[in-house]
This record gives structure tokens, sequence and C-alpha cells, in this order.
């Protein structure tokens, strides 16, 4: 608008907002492909591992749950969470993950047939514990009594 003046220009009101907001894939859900694939990782991570066939002294001797993979929308990210048995170790068990996570690669690039082998990160799994947070919060005193408490004393 070359003969107005900034001041009479009306804004778009949506173009602030669409400033302000986070990126779309952060918002959404994963896609039926991600959690496919994500499963497929899942699935070979976990058979690798129950045959032995990652030869590391600490996933030798430590038994492993791959709760969830998850992967980023263009399939190139695998972030796989893992949580040791009994919850103990859990560095040293994402430190020999860690290790071995180009042998990995490339056995998940064989069982799992992709364009790319995606790139592999491991975290701990933090839900068990937040399971056990609730657990410990719903056994509290306050949340006892207002569950006890009758609904028609309101």
């Amino acid at each position: 608008m070359p003969g107005k003046s900034r001041a009479s220009r009306v804004e778009n009101p949506n173009r602030r907002i669409m400033a302000q907001r986070k990126s779309p894939a952060a918002d959404k859900a994963p896609s039926q492909r991600q959690l496919r694939v994500g499963e497929l990782i899942r699935h070979a991570l976990a058979d690798m591992l129950t045959r032995g066939e990652v030869h590391d002294p600490v996933l030798e001797t430590t038994l492993v749950t791959i709760p969830e993979v998850r992967m980023t929308a263009d399939l190139r990210l695998a972030t796989v969470y893992v949580m040791p048995l009994g919850g103990k170790n859990v560095e040293a068990v994402i430190e020999a993950f860690t290790r071995n996570k180009k042998f990995l690669r490339g056995e998940v690039a064989r069982h799992v047939n992709l364009k790319f082998a995606p790139d592999i990160r491991f975290l701990p799994d933090e839900r068990f514990g937040e399971a056990e947070r609730i657990e410990k919060l719903l056994r509290t005193a306050a949340v006892r009594r207002d569950l006890e408490r009758d609904p028609d004393e309101s």
C-alpha cells in the first residue's frame, strides 16, 4: 500500500497470533505413520536385546524395557525411551545404549524398511516415576478425606 501511511494501515488481527504460536508440529499429535514406524523400531530394538545381539556388559546383565519410541515428523530422529527393570542403573543403561548407537542404527535400518535410517537418541522413561508420584498423592490424607466426603454435603 504505497499511498497510505503506516498509521492508517489496518493490521491483520491473526498476524500477531500466528507470530506468537509455537511450531505446528508441537501442537499436533503424532501421525499414523510416525506411530507405526516408532512401533517397528521399538520391536526391532526389543528383538535385538532379547536375542542378545548387543554385546555390551551393561545391556547383557540388565533387563531393559523399551515402552515407547517417538519419531519426528520427517522420520529422521527416533527418541527411544528406556527403563531398566526395577529402575536401577538408569544412567549406566543410557550410556550403554549411546555407546552402541551406531550398531543399533545399522541394525534398525536393516530391519525397518525406510528411505533413511533415523538417528537414534536414548532417554530414560519417566512415566513409571510419574505414576508412583500420583499414587502417593492419591494416598495422602487430604485426598482420602475428599474422596470419603459425601457428595450431598456440598
